[in-house]
């Protein structure tokens, strides 16, 4: 094995980066895993699970997203305070972790339902779903975009936060738009009964769906784990320790350290931590669980003030052209668009992050762990991967049109493999905190109590899910 695997070297002792702007100047890391999980879980899952069965499991989306609070909390504590990732905090663990997480990485999200949802919905826009064009080419159409915004500017982040940022806010203000003009107090009514509904599951409801639910309630699956890039990459805590990726066509990459540092226990690096510690919490608090919990709850509101009341379960390919189709006949071709453009803005943005953040993770796997990768630069190794994933992304969904193949059976999936993958990194992420790092920058009680709370919960799904699966077996 260790002619495989590069050593890891152990933690370099510095001091501890002071934080010195104030937070509204360094904000943007929350707001990208919210451009993240405003995709295929709020704008397509669970306004689909609003459609068919009404608001009454609503509580689940609730929780989802408040649990993943607590998951990046401590994705947010490791990356402050070693300026690594999580990934090469697991393999300090255990060294096939990474190859571990490169697989789940690429089962959890090789299928791009996402992105072929992301060239319906702006050929919906454009053309309406009968338009001119196969699947393929709108997804390509897309996954060009992407293309352009990850490989244009030099700084491969900052294009994609404030690209995020403006999609986010499209989405929300398109979202209250819509709200203001098809709410009524029953829905807000039938809204508010499915948040205090909590442990209702409707007799229809699979296991397995509602996994997949509750996981893409929030980020999900391994997506959470790119919160650990965009901090680095804004210089947050330790992470200012380490050059940012840089685009490799657009000059000269800088070569970066495989393995991150830690801090003495002294009074200054103490108060240190936890300025940037409070930072982390209201970032995570302001953008990932207030604004992602507002969004999912609009578009929630829209399925039920628009599709559940006439009976409408979208098909494939349909659900956002639906709600649309339906709040033109309210409030004309005006209101139409706007539902359009907010699902184009949502899926896109979904799209570009996944992209991004599945490029990272798995170049960040190989350059770190496997002998012989650091002979190239990281940057190098993320334009392979992501060119690879857009190519890739091309072909299977054109394979997946030729087999009249659903891409929400993709996107279900992709979220019922995430929630295998967060059942293993959510207690091991909890482990990794307290086995590392000095004892001021542990979790605390309440911290330890959610993540505890977190890990029952997505191993319980899991396994649930495996005992459904054989019963499916079985029976079948």
């Amino acid at each position: 094995m260790s002619k495989i695997y590069q050593p890891l070297d152990d933690f370099k002792i510095v001091e501890l980066p002071e934080k010195q702007l104030p937070f509204w100047k360094i904000a943007g890391p929350g707001a990208i895993l919210v451009g993240l999980s405003i995709g295929a879980g709020e704008s397509v899952i669970w306004p689909l699970i609003a459609a068919e069965y009404g608001g009454s499991m609503i509580w689940a989306a609730a929780l989802g997203v408040f649990l993943q609070l607590w998951i990046n909390f401590e994705v947010g504590r490791w990356t402050i305070a070693t300026g690594e990732t999580v990934y090469t905090g697991y393999s300090r663990i255990w060294r096939g972790f990474g190859p571990v997480f490169i697989l789940l990485t690429v089962v959890g999200w090789i299928a791009p339902g996402w992105a072929r949802t992301s060239g319906l919905a702006l050929k919906a826009l454009l053309l309406g779903p009968g338009g001119w064009g196969p699947d393929t080419f709108w997804t390509m159409v897309t996954f060009a975009g992407v293309a352009l915004i990850l490989f244009g500017p030099k700084m491969v982040y900052q294009s994609v936060e404030r690209t995020v940022e403006v999609l986010v806010a499209i989405v929300t203000i398109g979202l209250i738009l819509v709200a203001l003009a098809v709410g009524s107090m029953n829905t807000w009514k039938e809204l508010g009964a499915g948040l205090i509904n909590v442990g209702y599951i409707d007799p229809g409801m699979s296991v397995k769906k509602l996994f997949s639910a509750l996981v893409f309630a929030g980020a999900g699956g391994t997506a959470n784990l790119f919160y650990t890039f965009y901090l680095r990459d804004k210089n947050i805590g330790m992470g200012a320790q380490l050059p940012g990726l840089q685009n490799p066509l657009r000059g000269r990459s800088q070569k970066v350290p495989a393995t991150g540092f830690l801090f003495e226990a002294t009074e200054e690096n103490r108060k240190r931590f936890t300025a940037w510690w409070q930072y982390v919490k209201s970032d995570q608090i302001l953008f990932f669980w207030a604004l992602n919990t507002f969004t999912i709850m609009l578009f929630i509101f829209g399925a039920l003030a628009v599709l559940h009341p006439q009976g409408i379960v979208p098909e494939q390919g349909k659900l956002i052209y639906d709600e649309a189709k339906i709040l033109g006949q309210i409030w004309g071709v005006a209101g139409q668009k706007i539902f359009l453009l907010v699902g184009v803005a949502t899926l896109f943005g979904t799209q570009l992050a996944l992209v991004d953040g599945v490029s990272r993770s798995i170049s960040d796997i190989i350059y770190t762990n496997f002998r012989g990768a650091q002979k190239r630069d990281l940057s190098w190794w993320y334009l392979l991967i992501a060119g690879i994933w857009i190519a890739g992304g091309c072909v299977i969904t054109y394979v997946m049109e030729q087999l009249n193949v659903s891409e929400l059976g993709f996107l279900f999936n992709a979220a019922y493999m995430g929630g295998f993958a967060m059942a293993l990194y959510v207690p091991l992420t909890l482990y990794m905190n307290y086995r590392f790092l000095p004892d001021f920058a542990k979790p605390k009680r309440l911290s330890t109590f959610m993540m505890l709370i977190a890990s029952c919960v997505y191993i319980g799904f899991a396994i649930s899910s495996i005992i459904w699966e054989i019963k499916q077996l079985i029976g079948g």
